[in-house]
């Protein structure tokens, strides 16, 4: 085992191929229903939200999928990026646990994002796509597209959730740096966010509701396509890199993690990490404790149902099994903005189901509070978001000291907090509040799920 501290890779070695872990499940998940006929979406369905390319990977079944030249390009800019072991971290815990951090916070965005921003770039653009609408929460993925946007010259739009909107000007100046145009969602300018606000004028908005704005602008133009920054299985395929990376510099180490750890909201950044682990699982490696974290006021995995749901709010999206908590659910304006998504990533709820990984779920001042011990211990501010991987992280430390046990623990710190530091402020102040989500809501947004036979 190394004495150092930091592993990191030449850019050589950035991965040539991502991982599918589609080509390894025993069962493969159910598949994408037509809202209208209940029927398995075919190729031509999605053609009006994204490009073919993309479409061909959200399907393939091929263990390995090639980067493109252009993307591992770009990548170089940031990745290989970094691994740490938190040496010091372990010493404030006083544990036998091991703690590695993988930190996507190098970007140019600030987060792990910009791994499928710059392939999804790439291929509309290769398909002559001229503008891609999208939508946001915290902000990390409209900044990241953003970017990807002005490296490959296409307009982007963002509907950012009106409550992260208010609260990240930051990240919102920064999409505009990038050149992007930012609008809070809902807004006044589709038919969604017009519906939305006709019923409650200052609606704080959810991704549900930015997706349906999104989606609708790309529906209506054709020189538009649509880009999602978590969830479908292109996205989460992007973002192995980092996993697969992982593998390489957790042998630099001369360590093997025995817990693996990502806060999930949609599921992208948590699979980054762990699919690439699940796939030498399936292919008869050895098996590993996989903990997805959750926030308590938005429980997909934790509270939601195992179902067919729309991916909006608006019902412009085919259904997708997952574990959601209805497609008209409204979490608390909470300040990870990024995990304010109702439903979880079909190949995660999938996957969950398989028993291959656990959830829990955490209040926000809880994981604050691990983010500053984080901070003051390894001086990497962490997003909110990524407070909730730090959390357990620490958890599984402290009782691993308190069994006397020593597991080698591996987590994603996928973003910085650099943009996120009115949450500190009122965290440090003590106006950060934990928020619960209503039971009556959620009971009427699961009653609305959508009919579908087994």
């Amino acid at each position: 085992m190394s004495e150092q501290t930091k592993f990191v890779l030449d850019e050589s070695r950035i991965p040539k191929c991502w991982y599918n872990l589609m080509a390894d499940l025993p069962t493969p998940p159910p598949p994408v229903l037509h809202p209208g006929t209940l029927e398995p979406v075919g190729p031509d369905d999605l053609a009006p939200l994204f490009p073919m390319s993309l479409i061909a990977q959200e399907v393939t079944t091929e263990r390995e999928v090639e980067i493109p030249d252009p993307v591992r390009e770009v990548y170089k800019l940031w990745r290989p990026s970094p691994l740490y072991r938190a040496r010091r971290l372990e010493r404030e815990l006083d544990t036998p646990a091991r703690i590695y951090y993988k930190y996507e916070g190098v970007s140019p965005a600030g987060s792990h994002k910009p791994n499928t921003a710059v392939a999804q770039a790439f291929y509309n653009k290769e398909a002559g796509v001229r503008r891609i609408a999208t939508e946001t929460g915290a902000g990390q993925w409209g900044s990241s597209l953003s970017f990807a946007g002005s490296v490959f010259g296409l307009e982007v739009e963002v509907f950012m959730v009106r409550v992260s909107y208010n609260q990240k000007p930051y990240r919102r100046a920064l999409m505009e740096t990038y050149g992007a145009r930012c609008v809070p969602s809902p807004s006044e300018y589709t038919n969604s966010g017009r519906a939305i606000l006709a019923q409650r004028a200052d609606h704080p908005g959810s991704l549900g509701i930015a997706i349906s704005e999104a989606v609708e602008i790309a529906a209506q133009h054709e020189d538009t396509k649509y880009a999602l920054g978590s969830v479908l299985n292109h996205v989460l395929l992007h973002q192995t890199v980092a996993g697969l990376e992982s593998i390489e510099q957790m042998a630099m180490a001369g360590d093997d993690p025995d817990i693996l750890i990502g806060c999930t909201g949609g599921g992208s950044n948590f699979a980054g990490l762990v699919f690439p682990y699940l796939g030498l699982q399936l292919r008869g490696g050895r098996s590993r404790r996989v903990i997805a974290v959750e926030p308590a006021a938005c429980p997909s995995l934790t509270r939601g149902q195992y179902a067919y749901d729309f991916g909006d709010t608006g019902h412009l999206t085919p259904l997708t099994k997952m574990h959601t908590l209805g497609s008209t659910f409204t979490p608390p304006g909470f300040h990870a903005g990024g995990l304010r998504y109702h439903g979880m990533a079909p190949l995660v709820s999938h996957a969950k189901e398989l028993g291959l990984l656990e959830a829990r779920a955490y209040h926000q001042r809880a994981c604050f509070e691990a983010g500053v011990i984080f901070a003051r211990a390894e001086g990497i501010v962490p997003a909110p978001e990524a407070n909730h991987a730090v959390r357990a992280a620490i958890d599984e430390a402290l009782h691993a000291k308190a069994s006397g046990t020593s597991p080698v623990i591996l987590f994603n710190l996928c973003g910085h907090g650099h943009f996120d530091m009115q949450a500190y402020i009122d965290f440090h102040s003590g106006k950060l509040t934990d928020q619960d989500y209503d039971e009556g809501e959620l009971a009427l947004a699961l009653s609305g799920l959508p009919s579908v036979k087994a």
